[in-house]
Formats: C-alpha cells, sequence, structure tokens
C-alpha cells in the first residue's frame, strides 16, 4: 500500500488511472450491444485500422495523430457497417478483408519508411499498449475526458433506440425508428472508443475490453439494463486493479487489464452456475 500511494504521487500515473477507467466504461457500454448484434470483431477490425493509421501518422512525423487516427477509423467503421450490409460480402468478411489490409499496410509502411532507430519497441508498444498510458500529457487526458462524456451521454440519450435495434432491427423498422442511422451512430461511437482504448491496452487487445465485460455479465444477469450496469462496474474495476497491478508489478499495462479480465470472467462464470443451481 505505501508504494502505490508513492506512485499515486506522480501525475503520469494518477492520468493512466483516470483515462484507464473512462475507456474501460465507455468500452463495456457498447460491448453488450455489440455481442447481442453478432459483431464482436468489429473492435477487433477498427483497432488495425487504428494502427494502420498511426502508423501513417508516425511516419509524417505529426505530433497530434489523432487528427489522422480518428476520421480514418471513423471512415472505416462507416465503410465496414456499408460493407456488412452488401450481400456479397458478408459482416465477418468484411471485418476481415479491412483489418487485416490495414495492418498489414501499417506494418509495411512502418518498414519502408519510419526512421526510427527502435521499430520493434513502436510496433510493440502500439499493438499491446507497452507503456502509452504511462505517457499520457495533459492534453491527452482532456480529450479522453471530453470524448467519453459524449460517448456516455450519447448512450444514454438514445439507450432506448439503442436497445430498440439491439434486440429487434426488423420490428424497430416496422415501427419507424431509422435503424440504419442507429447503426451508424454505434459504428461511430465505437470508433472513438477504439481511438481511445490505444494507449490503455494496444490494437490487439482492444476486443477484450469491449467483449470480457459484456460476457462476464451475461453469466450472471438476462436483463439488458442490468447487464449493461453490472459489465460497467466490472469493467471499470478490472482495468483499474489492472493498472494498479502493472504499475507495482512492472508487467505490461494492457496484458496485465485482459488477464485480469479473463479471471473476472472466470470468476462470473463459477458464479452463474452456482446462482443457477441455488434456483433449481
Amino acid at each position: 500500500m505505501s508504494k502505490l500511494i508513492m506512485y499515486m504521487q506522480y501525475p503520469f500515473v494518477r492520468y493512466a488511472i483516470i483515462v484507464g477507467i473512462l475507456i474501460a466504461l465507455c468500452s463495456s457500454l457498447l460491448g453488450v450491444t455489440l455481442v447481442l448484434k453478432r459483431f464482436s470483431f468489429i473492435g477487433d477490425g477498427l483497432s488495425h485500422v487504428a494502427f494502420g493509421a498511426m502508423s501513417i501518422a508516425a511516419v509524417l512525423k505529426m505530433t497530434n495523430e489523432m487528427i489522422v487516427v480518428l476520421p480514418l477509423t471513423i471512415l472505416s467503421a462507416v465503410l465496414l457497417l456499408r460493407t456488412g450490409q452488401n450481400a456479397r460480402i458478408k459482416g465477418d468478411a468484411a471485418i476481415a478483408m479491412i483489418s487485416v489490409g490495414a495492418l498489414a499496410f501499417g506494418y509495411l509502411i512502418m518498414n519502408v519508411f519510419s526512421a526510427s532507430s527502435n521499430l520493434a519497441g513502436d510496433v510493440c508498444s502500439t499493438l499491446f499498449g507497452s507503456t502509452s498510458i504511462l505517457t499520457l500529457t495533459k492534453g491527452e487526458v482532456w480529450l479522453c475526458v471530453i470524448l467519453s462524456i459524449v460517448v456516455v451521454a450519447i448512450f444514454i440519450i438514445f439507450y432506448n433506440k439503442i436497445f430498440a435495434v439491439t434486440f429487434d432491427e426488423d420490428f424497430s423498422r416496422a415501427a419507424g425508428t431509422r435503424a440504419n442511422a442507429y447503426n451508424l451512430m454505434i459504428a461511430i461511437v465505437i470508433a472513438v472508443i477504439i481511438v481511445l482504448a490505444m494507449n490503455l491496452v494496444g490494437s490487439l487487445l482492444i476486443s477484450a475490453l469491449v467483449i470480457f465485460p459484456a460476457l462476464s455479465a451475461m453469466r450472471l444477469f438476462d436483463n439488458f439494463r442490468s447487464v449493461t450496469i453490472c459489465s460497467a462496474i466490472l469493467s471499470v474495476i478490472c482495468a483499474f486493479s489492472g493498472i494498479v497491478i502493472s504499475i507495482l508489478a512492472g508487467t505490461p499495462v494492457g496484458s496485465t487489464i485482459v488477464a485480469v479480465d479473463i479471471f473476472a470472467f472466470a470468476l462470473c462464470c463459477i458464479a452463474g452456475v452456482a446462482k443457477k443451481g441455488i434456483a433449481k
């Protein structure tokens, strides 16, 4: 505890915890929707696109990578949504096509054009979020806070519409809901979350932030609202615990958070089985 208190005196540690909690909260809110819509791997696909965009920004030596990464990731989210509705290219094929292409393109241009003396370290940090969460500036923290507030506000305001298009999109269309518009909104919000999460867990581990809390909560509850609330609480606890363990043990931040998420999922599975046993 004394070691943790000592580390908490450093601003970069406080920044990492604040950003980690906010990103975990935002990821969990729409994670339930993506799991139920069988579109869980959109996070994985967009994270690879974000890696490609970040590679472009690094080669161009841009100080603010968000100017390139955010627009390209949002554009890819829209493209994924449109392509996934194409009868010739199904959703999973579209995700695989765009994600693998972006990952390969990003690594290619980093090898061909990058002047970095530590290319392997740069790639590892981008893919797995090794220490980037601990090097956040105050401006990046404020940007994360603002975007997180926007994401949470959108989810709360449009909660009923998101619920409708999640469970029965055809019925919601028949009832007059503009399902395509809300699907587009969900895709754009997910793209924003992916960009924010790049610094936390890296592009290869982002899907864990979206999927594991939702799946864990589904082991315990059957109601959409309860699952969403439980998912948010679990995600925040796991992110905080993972960051603290990482700081104290010197382990990679992203991998540690995902390991804690997996442990929480195992506990929820056991609790879910016990709950059903008691109910019988």
